[in-house]
């Protein structure tokens, strides 16, 4: 049987010697803490000159970098954020997080991804934000998006958590397009050092914003004194030597994954029942089909019978279904959330986790016999 690489081992990482010297340099600096560290700021500069913006902010998680983003927006408690609802839940919670209010809009059935008409039917007198998901390294229609913040006076936000590298069309990365783009460094995503994230933007004040929230409000050039309310958000100086060791990485990761996910394409065209991903700009962090008869159950546990790391749906529920929403937020109390909130239905997403969703682990150590393998048991399928 053909195995498949994960990126829960050492086979599907890229992991190796430079992140292992990467680790023992800041170990034998003696400074682990980036506060005074020089690998936090260095992988800052990468990433900044990588993506051409202004800023880039590090901190402990992709969560984190999401709820920085949110800071920057600066909700008052009770503002709305309109957001997916496929999509993890540290996209959400920083919403919460700062006493505001997520709004769910539904989705393109063809790839998941926020449907901007859905989001304009639901921008209020209280909506502050637009969060757009990258779904599964997919490019968002952040053109019209972006064109939607401008005319409402909204903040853009990109989760970019998937999607590292992806291109958008006309050109620039997926990221750069928001007020602020934020990326991760978790386990699962491109490049790893376990946790980590990265806030990007071009504005000053927002990054100003982000930095002080980053390390508890601390204006460090001003001595011990704290100038606006923040958390410990600070991303380790192994965490980043450990990036910084991936990011060089990066291209070689992107490329051979749309190398082989275009061959898989390749083999898929023309199969009765799917609805291939669209290959434009794709970072392929998974490779999504979708099955528009509803059978993407059936299909998935065919795939897995045969050790091809399939499942259907990506959630158990979309995040306008789940049990989070009757409470408590904060500690008895729904809190930002009024008695009377019930997210909306969102019957495209709804449909898409439940019936016609199906994902397939992608990764760069896949061959042309994972593909093979992968399309000849796609052929056999029989509904």
């Amino acid at each position: 049987m053909v195995k498949f690489p994960s990126m829960a081992e050492a086979d599907g990482r890229t992991l190796g010697d430079e992140e292992v010297d990467a680790l023992a340099r800041v170990i034998r600096s003696g400074m682990l803490n980036s506060v005074w560290g020089t690998e936090a700021r260095a992988l800052e500069a990468g990433i900044a000159e990588l993506y051409g913006s202004r800023h880039a902010i590090s901190c402990s998680s992709g969560t984190a970098a999401l709820h920085l983003s949110v800071v920057a927006a600066a909700p008052d408690p009770g503002d709305e954020i309109i957001t997916t609802p496929i999509t993890d839940f540290g996209t959400v919670a920083p919403i919460l997080a700062q006493n505001a209010v997520p709004v769910f809009a539904d989705v393109d059935p063809r790839d998941g991804n926020l449907d901007p008409d859905a989001v304009a039917a639901l921008i209020g007198p209280r909506t502050r934000a637009i969060m757009v998901v990258h779904l599964f390294g997919a490019p968002a229609r952040v053109a019209e998006l972006r064109a939607l913040a401008d005319e409402h006076g909204l903040a853009l936000v990109e989760d970019c958590a998937q999607a590292w590298l992806t291109e958008l069309p006309g050109g620039g990365l997926a990221g750069t397009a928001g007020d602020v783009g934020t990326l991760s460094l978790q386990q699962w995503k491109h490049i790893t050092c376990g946790d980590g994230g990265v806030a990007i933007t071009d504005d000053d004040e927002l990054a100003r914003r982000m930095r002080l929230f980053a390390d508890k409000g601390w204006d460090r050039a001003a001595g011990r004194s704290h100038a606006a309310f923040g958390l410990n958000y600070r991303m380790t100086e192994l965490q980043a030597a450990v990036a910084r060791a991936q990011l060089a990485k990066l291209p070689g990761v992107v490329a051979a994954r749309r190398r082989t996910a275009g061959e898989l394409l390749d083999a898929l065209r023309g199969l009765p029942g799917l609805v291939l991903p669209r290959p434009e700009g794709h970072a392929w962090w998974l490779f999504p089909v979708v099955c528009p008869d509803g059978d993407a159950p059936e299909r998935a546990a065919h795939l897995a019978a045969a050790g091809i790391p399939a499942r259907a749906g990506y959630l158990a529920e979309p995040l306008n279904r789940a049990p989070v929403w009757r409470g408590p937020v904060y500690g008895t109390s729904r809190y930002p959330l009024d008695e009377a909130y019930v997210p909306a239905a969102c019957p495209r997403a709804e449909r898409l986790v439940a019936e016609t969703l199906l994902v397939i682990d992608w990764n760069e150590h896949y061959t042309r016999a994972h593909v093979e393998l992968v399309a000849e048991t796609m052929a056999r399928f029989r509904p």
